[in-house]
């Protein structure tokens, strides 16, 4: 408590935190559509083909200040027809209480300067329903309970995956991300991680024409290049992967 009471004094420890949303698509302030109807115009399936102006998406998502530069985590379970790059829910219009994701997150921990965050996410080993979620809310009427993930069936025998994801910072500029996976169930099953860093495209909207660059130096390591941003270097290794069963 005290290291964070002597951080708190320094705002550049506010530098970096979770400013990236869990959800845009669909957002009232990113509606280009020519009627005004923002939830059709940009809704969960077409979320992955916009380059959004107000803000970005991802899953347990960290960026600087200004949004310029981002960093999320995406996840395959090999069975799902997209990569889960972003929670799943649904529209005002396609819910029958209105707008409501459909995931089961939790926020764990999380100091004042961000210093230290986790968050658990539970995502399933088998296809997720996405169908069915759409059509059995869409069936419903306002006065029915909404269809809820669990309600599926999709996480019965344990079947899904608990990842914990940890942040923490040894610097303002110096942020460790841990992933931790565990199976649930007691069948082997495999998981695809994909941590993934991107510029926030400001230069569609005019601001100004320049461009950050990422390249890859070696196996493990990208190069971060961009003029506004103080963290250069993005390393990734995998320390143990195995089954655990607990």
């Amino acid at each position: 408590m005290n290291a964070e009471k002597q951080r708190l004094q320094d705002t550049n420890w506010k530098n970096w935190g979770p400013y990236v949303s869990n959800r845009q698509w669909g957002n009232v302030r990113e509606d280009y559509s020519s009627n005004g109807d923002a939830w059709n115009f940009a809704n969960h399936n077409n979320a992955e083909s916009y380059t959004y102006r107000w803000g970005e998406e991802g899953i347990a998502g960290i960026s600087d200040v200004k949004q310029l530069f981002c960093f999320a985590l995406s996840f395959w379970n090999k069975k799902d027809k997209m990569v889960k790059e972003r929670f799943f829910g649904l529209s005002n219009p396609q819910g029958n209480h209105g707008e409501d994701i459909k995931e089961i997150f939790y926020y764990l921990d999380n100091t004042p300067t961000h210093s230290y965050m986790k968050m658990l996410y539970k995502y399933p080993i088998n296809a997720f329903p996405y169908d069915d979620i759409r059509a059995e809310n869409g069936r419903r009427s306002k006065k029915e309970p909404e269809y809820e993930i669990f309600d599926t069936g999709i996480f019965d025998n344990d079947e899904y995956f608990d990842i914990f994801i940890e942040y923490a910072k040894a610097e303002h500029n110096d942020i460790l991300v841990r992933v931790t996976i565990f199976n649930r169930s007691q069948n082997d099953s495999p998981i695809v991680v994909a941590p993934t860093v991107w510029f926030r495209n400001n230069w569609k909207w005019g601001y100004n024409i320049y461009k950050g660059q990422t390249n890859a130096s070696y196996e493990g390591c990208i190069d971060i290049n961009h003029d506004s941003i103080s963290i250069k270097k993005f390393y990734s290794r995998n320390i143990n992967a195995e089954s655990v069963f607990l």
